[in-house]
C-alpha cells in the first residue's frame, strides 16, 4: 500500500476522505494514531533505512492491540455494565455463575455479589430439613454460605452437634418383638410418635409419658474408624450395649440412625435462626 493510499483509511480500514499527498494526509490524523500506528508511520518516513526487525515487532504489537480491542468490544460486562450483568447472572444456575468468576477480575467482583447468591442460598435451602450452622455465621458472604451448605449436605459423618441439635423420632422396626410394637404409637396408629433427646454430656432422655422409655439411664457414643488416607472404615452410633446404629444422610439433609430393631429420625427444624450441626467443616 502506498503512502497516499494508506492515509485514506482509518483504524479499521474504512475510507476517511479524498486522497491527498503523503505529507498532507499524514499531518491530518497524526495526533489520533496509537503508538503502534505511529511506529508504522515512522517506517514509512524512513523507508528502507528502518530495519525489517522493527517492522515485524510493530506488526505483532498491532495484532495484539487489535485483539485486545476486539475482546473489549465483545465483553458483555463492558457492553452492558455491572447492573444488567448482575440481573443476567442471577438467572443462571449456581455452577454457571461460579464458572463466570474465572473470566476476569471484573467478572469475579460481579459474579460474587450477594445480590446473586442470596436467592441461590434460599433456593438451595428450600425443602431441606436442616440448615447448616456453618452457613449462618455472621458476616459470611452468600457465596461462601452457598458453598459451605453444598459441602455440608454431602457429609455423611455425624457429629455430636448433629445428635444434640435435633429432636429425634423413635420407633421399632417390624423385626422387633410384638410386645414392644404394641407399645409403639408408630405401629398402633394412635398418639404422637415417641421422641428422643441427645445431650452434650452423652446422655439420652425421652418424654415423661413415654411408655417404652421407663426412666432407665442411657448414654450414647459416636464411633468413627478412619483409614490412613482419611476414608471412613466404619461409622456408627452405639447406645448403651444395644446393637450399633448405622448412620444415613437423606437428600433433604435429615439424619437416620437404625438397626434391625429400631430407628431414629430427625424432625425437620430448618426454621432455627442459627442453623444446626457443627460450626466448622467436617469431612
Amino acid at each position: 500500500m502506498s503512502g497516499s493510499q494508506f492515509c485514506e483509511f482509518g483504524r479499521h480500514g474504512k475510507k476517511k476522505g479524498k486522497t491527498r499527498g503523503l505529507k498532507d494526509g499524514r499531518s491530518s490524523f497524526r495526533s489520533s494514531l496509537s503508538p503502534t500506528w505511529q511506529g508504522m508511520e515512522r517506517i514509512l518516513d524512513g523507508g528502507i533505512e528502518d530495519s525489517c526487525v522493527t517492522a515485524w515487532k510493530l506488526g505483532e504489537e498491532l495484532e495484539l492491540e487489535l485483539e485486545l480491542e476486539l475482546e473489549l468490544e465483545l465483553d458483555p460486562l463492558m457492553e452492558f455494565g455491572s447492573g444488567i450483568m448482575t440481573m443476567i447472572l442471577s438467572k443462571l444456575d449456581a455452577r454457571s455463575v461460579a464458572q463466570s468468576r474465572l473470566v476476569s477480575r471484573d467478572w469475579l467482583a460481579v459474579a460474587s455479589s450477594d445480590k446473586i447468591w442470596a436467592p441461590k442460598c434460599e433456593e438451595l435451602w428450600m425443602g431441606k430439613a436442616h440448615i447448616p450452622r456453618i452457613s449462618k455465621v455472621r458476616g459470611l458472604s452468600k457465596l461462601a454460605a452457598y458453598s459451605l451448605s453444598v459441602m455440608d449436605y454431602k457429609r455423611t459423618r455425624i457429629t455430636r452437634n448433629d445428635l444434640c441439635d435435633h429432636v429425634w423420632i423413635f420407633h421399632f422396626t417390624e423385626a422387633a418383638p410384638i410386645y414392644w410394637r404394641n407399645l409403639d404409637p408408630y405401629w398402633q396408629g394412635n398418639g404422637a410418635p415417641m421422641r428422643r433427646y441427645f445431650h452434650p454430656d452423652g446422655s439420652i432422655t425421652a418424654d415423661s409419658d413415654d411408655r417404652v422409655w421407663g426412666g432407665h439411664e442411657s448414654c450414647y457414643t459416636v464411633v468413627t474408624g478412619l483409614l490412613e488416607d482419611g476414608t471412613m472404615r466404619e461409622h456408627y452410633v452405639r447406645i448403651n450395649r444395644w446393637p450399633q446404629l448405622a448412620v444415613r444422610r437423606n437428600e433433604d439433609g435429615s439424619w437416620e440412625l437404625s438397626n434391625h430393631l429400631y430407628c431414629y429420625a430427625t424432625i425437620p427444624d430448618a426454621d432455627k435462626e442459627d442453623g444446626t450441626g457443627p460450626p466448622f467443616p467436617v469431612f
